[in-house]
């Protein structure tokens, strides 16, 4: 039986990965029908069985060492929808679950419904949308072939999108629909690709479109069009202009979902397309043009933080700048002969900065609540009121400046010892200089937060002490991440190696 016979078998635990799709569906629909009081409680059981259902997914690829697959309704491809669970695939779905069950732990504090007071509308929706981003982003990482991977992304961004606006106020209606716009008008430049694609070689399924795909004039035009409506919706410099008012607007925990998770489904459709789809085809000039977009957004994403005087805004443009790094893994990998280090340090800045940067958007929420403001110039007494929210935002900003033991240590550090290795020196100076304008803002919100308060201060609220503890584990996540070079095996590349004798990496 060939490789891609095998492929296209179904794999023990392979119904696991239909389940990891629909039981935040099923969620989102139960909370719908018992209504709003109730939504939360639908919510939180949905998380906790969706968590264990990832769980064993992780643990079945631990245990067979190759991707999981399940055809659906027992077609095979091309007829047939393929779902595939790799190391990647693992990897993000374990820190999405990990991120939406902090950040509902989060927000029950600003989205609960306490006995007694009646169902509000913003509450309702937090809830059923936390869970829609939840499916739709497990099915992105499932997703075995590019058409439903569209579907995936339509169902994220008409999910996302309303977390803009939950307080209904004009600036943040205003800023999702900007978000609205990039993101319909990137599907469409998307859906355009897969036309082409599926007109030329008869079919959808990511690895027998890899088998088949040549170096034809169709080909690149479909790269063109798919890569570009992809930059779109992650938000890539110059594509970046929906991002900081979307996120800064919107309340802490949505903007912690739409900087920590939201922006990384489109970023994985990438992966797939470069690394799975036209791996074969794709030049070290293409490469070198989507890093070389990454490494102005690192610069400029830094530079603009650097004079914001909103602590949100700041966060917002340093995701810009984040992104940016996600996208140097790209000409590394196609340098190589062996990519697994370049990939590994793409997935590890991805799950890095997933959790530093929900961790920061969340601390800001708190230290908003509690000075009643988010001015940079105006942070005194802060470290007093909120000391484990302070000591999160700096384990945090360790993470993103690349400081060890945390996961952007390790994460910039295979990068940069990629690049070295295939002699491309300017993008581990891109990661340096990087580092360093990160750390900058990174210090002075740290110390700002650290001077005394006036005399006669009292902070406006008082924040619940298990608010204070979901921030700092998360940032906790981000710090000791680095530690996952003792582990025993590199699961990102798990299935991987299957897939590499199909033309794949």
């Amino acid at each position: 039986m060939t490789t891609l016979a095998l492929m296209q078998q179904a794999t023990p635990g392979g119904l696991l990965l239909v389940l990891a799709v629909l039981l935040p569906f099923a969620g989102m629909l139960a909370g719908l029908a018992l209504g709003g009081r109730r939504a939360q409680s639908v919510a939180w059981v949905t998380i906790i069985c969706g968590l264990g259902v990832v769980l064993a997914i992780a643990r079945r690829l631990l245990d067979s060492g190759d991707a999981l697959r399940y055809p659906l309704g027992g077609w095979l491809p091309p007829l047939g929808v393929m779902l595939r669970a790799d190391g990647l695939s693992v990897c993000m779905m374990l820190v999405v679950a990990l991120v939406t069950g902090a950040v509902a732990l989060y927000a029950n504090g600003d989205f609960g419904t306490p006995a007694g007071t009646g169902e509000a509308r913003a509450p309702f929706a937090f809830w059923l949308l936390l869970l829609a981003v939840w499916g739709s982003l497990n099915l992105v990482f499932v997703s075995g072939d590019i058409f439903t991977l569209y579907v995936a992304l339509e169902l994220l961004t008409f999910a996302g999108v309303p977390l803009v606006s939950l307080d209904g106020r004009a600036e943040t209606l205003q800023a999702a629909l900007r978000y609205l716009l990039f993101a319909l008008i990137g599907s469409m430049l998307y859906l355009l690709g897969v036309f082409l694609l599926y007109g030329a070689y008869g079919t959808l399924d990511i690895a027998l479109l890899a088998e088949r795909i040549g170096a034809q004039p169709l080909a690149w035009a479909a790269v063109a069009l798919m890569s570009a409506g992809m930059l779109a919706k992650t938000a890539l410099f110059p594509l970046h202009l929906w991002l900081p008012p979307a996120h800064a607007g919107a309340p802490a925990a949505a903007s912690a979902l739409l900087s920590a998770i939201v922006v990384k489904g489109s970023w994985f459709v990438i992966v797939r397309l470069w690394l799975d789809v036209f791996a074969a085809i794709v030049s070290g000039s293409f490469t070198q043009l989507l890093a070389g977009l990454g490494a102005a957004a690192i610069i400029f994403g830094n530079v603009v933080a650097l004079r914001q005087i909103r602590l949100k805004l700041l966060i917002a443009y340093s995701t810009v700048a984040q992104i940016g790094y996600l996208f140097l893994m790209f000409p590394i990998a196609a340098g190589q002969h062996d990519s697994a280090q370049a990939v590994t340090g793409g997935l590890l800045q991805a799950v890095s900065h997933a959790t530093a940067k929900s961790a920061m958007f969340l601390a800001a929420g708190l230290i908003y609540g509690t000075l009643g403001h988010d001015r940079l110039a105006d942070l005194r007494g802060v470290a007093r009121a909120l000391p484990m929210t302070v000591t999160a935002f700096a384990l945090a900003g360790i993470a993103l400046i690349g400081l060890p033991p945390s996961g952007g240590f390790l994460a910039k550090w295979l990068l940069l010892s990629a690049a070295l290795a295939a002699g491309q020196w300017w993008w581990a100076l891109v990661i340096l200089v990087g580092g360093l304008l990160t750390s900058i803002y990174v210090f002075t919100v740290v110390v700002r937060s650290m001077e005394p308060a006036a005399p006669d201060w009292i902070p406006e609220t008082q924040v619940p002490r298990y608010r204070q503890i979901a921030v700092l584990g998360l940032a906790m996540c981000s710090f000791l991440l680095g530690l996952a070079v003792l582990l025993p095996v590199d699961v990102t590349q798990i299935g991987r190696t299957v897939m590499s004798a199909t033309g794949m990496p």
